[in-house]
This record gives C-alpha cells, sequence and structure tokens, in this order.
C-alpha cells in the first residue's frame, strides 16, 4: 500500500513540477522578482510539502519560530532529504538558496527557477564558488532576501554528526549578518538513497540568531562552531529526548 502511495506522490510531484515551469516560464518573466519568486519557488514548495504530508504521511511540527530575527541573514541548516530543501522555503521568506547548477538544467520547472535567482555553483570549483557565494550572497543579502545554506555540502544520514564548511559563516560575517542554525531529522522518513519514504513527524528546531563580531578569520571559525555545535546538539535530542520533552518551546504542527 505504502509503495502504491509513494508512486502516485512522484507521478504527481513530477507532474506538478513541470506544469507550474512551464506556466512560469511564459508568465513570470513579467514579474518583478519579489513576485516572481514566490510563484516559482514559496507557492510550488507548498505544494510540494503539501503532497508530501497528504499522500506519503510527512507531517512537520517546528519548534523555535520565534528565535527568527526581523533582519534576513544566512540560514545554516543540515541536509539530511529533499524534503528540507522545499520545507525551509516557506520559513524564510523571501530566500535564495544555494544550489549545483545542474538543477538548473531539469526540464521546466529548473529552467523556471533559474528566474527565481538562485546561487546556482559548480561544486567541482571550489574556489570560484565561495567567490561567486560571496559576491551574489551580499548582492541578496542587501536586496533583503535569506540565504539558505547546507554547509555539509551533501546529505548526510541520520545518526551521523553535521561538519559545517566555512562558506555560510564566512557570507554572514562579511556582511555583518544573523547566522540562524536549522536541525531537523527529515532523513528518517526521507531517506536520501532510494525512493522509499516511512510516514512520521519530522521535527525543525530553529535555534537563536548568531551575531558576528566581525568580518575577520578568527569571528568566521567562531560563528561556524557555533552554528555546527548548536545543530549537533539539537539533532542529539531529536534522538534522545528528556522525559520531560512533552513541553514543547515554541512550535507548530501541521
Amino acid at each position: 500500500m505504502m509503495a502504491a502511495r509513494v508512486v502516485l506522490f512522484y507521478l504527481l510531484l513530477s507532474a506538478s513540477a513541470g506544469l507550474w515551469g512551464l506556466l512560469m516560464l511564459i508568465i513570470a518573466p513579467l514579474m518583478p522578482y519579489r513576485w516572481r519568486y514566490h510563484m516559482i519557488v514559496n507557492w510550488w514548495c507548498r505544494c510540494a510539502v503539501w503532497l508530501t504530508r497528504t499522500i506519503v504521511g510527512i507531517r512537520y511540527e517546528v519548534i523555535g519560530r520565534d528565535n527568527i530575527p526581523d533582519q534576513p541573514g544566512v540560514v545554516l541548516s543540515n541536509h539530511q532529504s529533499t524534503w528540507e530543501t522545499f520545507f525551509l522555503q516557506q520559513v524564510f521568506l523571501p530566500q535564495t538558496q544555494l544550489i549545483k547548477k545542474e538543477l538548473l538544467y531539469v526540464p521546466f520547472f529548473g529552467w523556471a527557477f533559474a528566474l527565481a535567482r538562485p546561487i546556482a555553483i559548480d561544486r567541482s570549483n571550489a574556489r570560484d564558488s565561495l567567490k561567486q557565494l560571496s559576491k551574489e550572497g551580499g548582492e541578496r543579502l542587501a536586496e533583503g532576501s535569506w540565504i539558505l545554506v547546507f554547509p555539509e555540502g551533501t546529505r548526510v544520514l541520520p545518526g551521523q554528526p553535521a561538519k559545517f564548511s566555512r562558506g555560510g559563516a564566512a557570507l554572514a560575517c562579511t556582511n555583518m549578518a544573523p547566522v540562524v542554525p536549522v536541525a531537523h531529522n527529515a532523513g528518517e522518513f526521507w531517506p536520501k538513497a532510494g525512493w522509499g519514504k516511512r510516514p512520521g513527524t519530522v521535527t525543525v528546531m530553529i535555534g537563536p540568531p548568531i551575531y558576528p563580531k566581525g568580518p575577520d578569520p578568527r569571528s568566521i571559525v567562531e560563528v561556524n562552531r557555533q552554528a555546527e555545535s548548536w545543530v549537533n546538539e539539537a539533532l542529539e535530542s531529536m534522538r534522545n529526548p528528556p522525559a520531560d520533552a512533552g513541553a514543547p518551546m515554541s512550535n507548530a504542527t501541521a
């Protein structure tokens, strides 16, 4: 039964991405950037999260929404699955995401996604990628957009500690923007390998913002260390919840 639901989910997800991408290629170029972002990325990602919840039973709870500052900054999240790439789009708005450029080659949706101005990097060229993140990320922050970075660089299995590269922290420190650490356990329900899915509730934890003390290398190392440590502590708390975990800090469940 679950296998049939997963097949149906992927059929609907693929069809919606193709149709929505084709429609956006026609009308999005006529819109200002904020409207393009909301229509191309945010609205479709909401559809994807709804399909995930409705068809394969992956729900979510969010702890710490009140930690999100008014000033846009850099979101540093662990990366376990595809689910968080959809979900986090509807938490931090408007948003630019650091992605691998190959995603823009996906027919229709990838072409439309390019109109939302993601920071699309060539992961085989680390030096140029860092320069591109610094330049384009700084421009997006100045324009009032959040920057979503998965500093592990690739999806990591649940249970493994997060190890962050410093690119996202460097971007934040250079622009004196806050860093918001995010931890989740989506990989337990949407694994990084294979097509299988498991019903359940993803826990998303949003940490207190980390404010850089300066743009120097020491500040970058410290901000990155704080974000990585907070995420690992949050992941550990998800795996081993305290006895009084029934009292959530600040959450919204859907």
